[in-house]
């Protein structure tokens, strides 16, 4: 059921494959304070569903950026391209919203994240990981002081989606998604990771082709360090059964979520925490909406109601971890960042 709700977003999806079919179903069931009216895709199938969803459909961004009453776009769509469309979506004076990573290069994040910022405009990010209810607990422990000094991170998001796409599909091109699965998962991670311990300094990694065909290897960890000290282990598996798993090491405590399912069909949380002089405790959190909370928190940046969560400083540092991570996939080396 397609629900409209008082004053919304009026916004343009761009790309309507796995994710973006998620997000269009997702948003126009309501609660995200923003509205797809129109649906962007080049491929013919796309057509079907965007007449399904009671979209305008076309095959290109232009009648979209030229529509008036379109006030931001949704980018679902590859690595590569953001950059472009950002820029033109900027161009059209229009919000933005992309969909991880921004870019792949730390030059690229930075130019994206300057042209917004000139144009008066709300740059989103698809990090949707910030919005789940125990991680979001997380980042408020860490601020308020309540984790002590913050130590290490370890972190696994892991799953074996890709073994059944077809060898065209541009997840499984090394140049487009580059390092294992660091671009569709561990890149969650490492946001999570700069925007607890600061700016990384350098980082190491592993990156191994072990039980596939998949060109940009399907085993990868990474060991990173920060410049105000302490250290992440981050694995992003494209081989193993989902997992998802964050942990976070405070001289006051530690907490560990992990998920009971993918974000795309959340199933809940279970948080397991230890705190100084205290019994080690285990909990469940309830299913939330991460991916339609992140939206949200976009609508009302653009509505100036709030300002958007994710910064654009956090953005560059994380692109600019994952640039060094994937230089060092290559070689092996430690890279600095």
């Amino acid at each position: 059921m397609t629900v409209v709700e008082k004053n919304p977003v009026a916004t343009a999806l761009v790309g309507l494959g796995w994710w973006g079919r998620k997000m269009a179903s997702l948003v126009n069931a309501g609660g995200a304070q923003m509205h797809f009216v129109r649906a962007v895709d080049p491929s013919p199938e796309a057509a079907a569903f965007a007449a399904q969803m009671g979209l305008q459909y076309s095959p290109d961004m232009d009648e979209a950026l030229n529509d008036p009453t379109i006030e931001a776009v949704v980018l679902a769509t590859p690595h590569s391209l953001h950059r472009e469309q950002i820029a033109r979506v900027v161009d059209a004076g229009k919000h933005v919203f992309c969909e991880k990573p921004l870019d792949l290069t730390r030059a690229g994040a930075e130019a994206s994240v300057a042209l917004c910022r000139k144009a008066g405009l709300v740059l989103g990010m698809g990090h949707e990981r910030r919005f789940e209810p125990p991680i979001a607990e997380i980042l408020e422990a860490a601020k308020s002081g309540r984790l002590g000094r913050l130590l290490q991170i370890e972190a696994n998001f892991s799953h074996d989606k890709f073994l059944g796409l077809d060898p065209s599909n541009w997840r499984l091109k090394a140049d487009q998604a580059p390092a294992g699965g660091m671009t569709a998962t561990g890149i969650h991670l490492t946001d999570l990771a700069v925007k607890l311990m600061g700016r990384a300094t350098d980082v190491r990694v592993v990156c191994e082709n072990l039980a596939s065909k998949i060109p940009q290897g399907d085993t990868m960890s990474a060991h990173i360090r920060f410049a105000g000290g302490g250290t992440a282990y981050v694995s992003a598996t494209l081989a193993t059964p989902f997992i998802s798993r964050f942990a976070v090491f405070g001289t006051d405590g530690w907490i560990e979520v992990r998920d009971k399912a993918h974000v795309e069909a959340p199933d809940g949380w279970i948080v397991t925490e230890g705190w100084k002089n205290q019994p080690i405790t285990v909990r469940e959190v309830a299913p939330a909406e991460p991916v339609r909370d992140n939206l949200r928190a976009f609508a009302r940046a653009v509505r100036g109601e709030a300002d958007y969560p994710i910064t654009g400083e956090d953005m560059i540092n994380n692109i600019a971890l994952l640039e060094a991570i994937v230089r060092s996939s290559k070689s092996g080396a430690l890279v600095e960042v």
